[in-house]
């Protein structure tokens, strides 16, 4: 059995959506910011400082040294995530407790901050790794075909009427076969749900490859870029971990976890876009919150075209513990098409150390968006750090109504920052393009 290690990350002026480091080998417990917020003006340049690291094991803090030889050595898993930024100070961190996985999951986003705490190990986590295969598999020279699905985005779902062996394409959720899991985005297997009755989930199994949508199961799911899964039970992981999805009831039937919103797909604030002027495709990938948090959901863009950016409004999306989030995307090297990067672990990083993968998780950057209480939309770049090491290949700029704000360009941030990331701020009604190029 490995050690979860929490890690505990103190920041000051950090704004918006995401801004700082982060780290999410294991999705259990969460990790608290002491920060300051300090917001700026609407379109305004906000930096991100410098941030220290602390890890903690069984209560007692240990080195860097010994951390990262635990990590490297399969010793030490991580435990807890960034939290990008916009309420005052929590009093009380949440309390830790069992859960069983079967597949290091990712991050969990909050606009949050609270007092950097230490928390204890927890007593029984199994967590056999993920199977790999015997040959690493070659990436799509060429973007992938785009998936079906996105159909009937205004649509009600029918609640408790269709097999949970049925994808619901035909109801806006676009399938991801390539993850292996019947079109879903993730499986979430809480045997000790009862939906109405449950008021949070200590009992939760992640599901891998060829697991299905099965009784018992949270079943997530993609929608179109723009658009986001409407679908989260009320209960959630008694220690933090995020649930979504439609729900398989005993009976075999899919089940909506809001009955108040019958459209499993709903679109974002917008205002948000990527254009792509790189000469190979680019996938950007969000994380499945709430869900397995795998950065699963794909906004591919080949050379010359546009995507959307799904801006999660936070006054009305998923709320953890009365907070609001936002989203986060991991930003890939340019020739990785979605099926090839949006996933955990990427088939370019087959047999590979953790320290030299390059993708998935280990993507060399991260976007966080998320339009606020006060109706600005923040939207960050910055690095995946420490979580990768890896260079992205080409640049990326941030313009607000084609004015430019913040960019990443080989390899330096350009704008008012200190080499972490920056944060712009875009006004209700602007335009906020991310241009990648090279």
């Amino acid at each position: 059995m490995r050690n979860l290690v929490h890690v505990a990350i103190a920041a000051t002026l950090a704004i918006g959506v995401a801004a700082n480091s982060h780290q999410h080998l294991h999705h259990h417990a969460k990790k608290d910011v002491a920060s300051k917020v300090e917001r700026r003006a609407a379109d305004g340049i906000v930096w991100v400082p410098a941030t220290q690291t602390v890890y903690v094991l069984d209560g007692v803090e240990i080195s860097v040294e010994q951390a990262l030889a635990g990590l490297k050595n399969g010793d030490f898993v991580i435990a807890g995530e960034s939290t990008p930024i916009f309420t005052p100070p929590l009093t009380q961190s949440p309390k830790p407790t069992t859960t069983t996985s079967l597949q290091d999951l990712g991050a969990q986003f909050l606009e949050k901050t609270s007092s950097a705490v230490s928390l204890p190990n927890p007593t029984t986590t199994s967590q056999p790794p993920p199977p790999k295969s015997t040959q690493a598999p070659k990436p799509s020279p060429s973007p992938s075909t785009p998936p079906s699905g996105g159909i009937g985005l205004d649509s009600k779902f029918p609640s408790g009427q269709i097999d949970c062996s049925k994808f619901p394409s035909d109801y806006g959720a676009v399938p991801l076969d390539y993850l292996k899991m019947g079109g879903w985005s993730g499986i979430q297997f809480v045997p000790d749900f009862s939906m109405g009755k449950s008021k949070s989930i200590n009992n939760i199994v992640t599901g891998i490859h060829n697991s299905e949508c099965t009784k018992g199961a949270m079943c997530s799911y993609a929608c179109p870029p723009g658009y986001q899964k409407s679908q989260w039970p009320e209960a959630q992981g008694e220690t933090g971990q995020s649930i979504g999805g439609l729900y398989c009831n005993d009976g075999g039937k899919l089940e909506l976890t809001r009955k108040s919103n019958p459209v499993l797909c709903e679109p974002g604030a917008g205002g948000v876009s990527i254009i792509n002027e790189c000469d190979e495709v680019v996938s950007t990938c969000r994380t499945d919150y709430p869900g397995t948090e795998s950065m699963t959901f794909p906004a591919e863009a080949m050379p010359g075209n546009s995507v959307a950016l799904t801006n999660p409004d936070s006054s009305t999306y998923f709320f953890w513990k009365n907070l609001p989030t936002t989203a986060q995307y991991y930003v890939n090297n340019k020739g990785l098409a979605a099926q090839d990067a949006c996933l955990w672990n990427c088939p370019c990083d087959e047999n590979k150390s953790q320290e030299k993968k390059t993708c998935g998780n280990w993507a060399p950057i991260n976007i966080g968006v998320g339009q606020a209480n006060d109706t600005n939309t923040y939207i960050s770049i910055f690095k995946n750090s420490p979580t990768s090491s890896a260079k992205l290949n080409f640049n990326i700029e941030i313009t607000i109504n084609g004015n430019m704000k913040c960019a990443y360009e080989n390899g330096n941030f350009i704008g008012e920052s200190n080499g972490n990331g920056c944060t712009v701020t875009k006004s209700e009604g602007a335009k906020a393009v991310i241009r990648y190029y090279s």
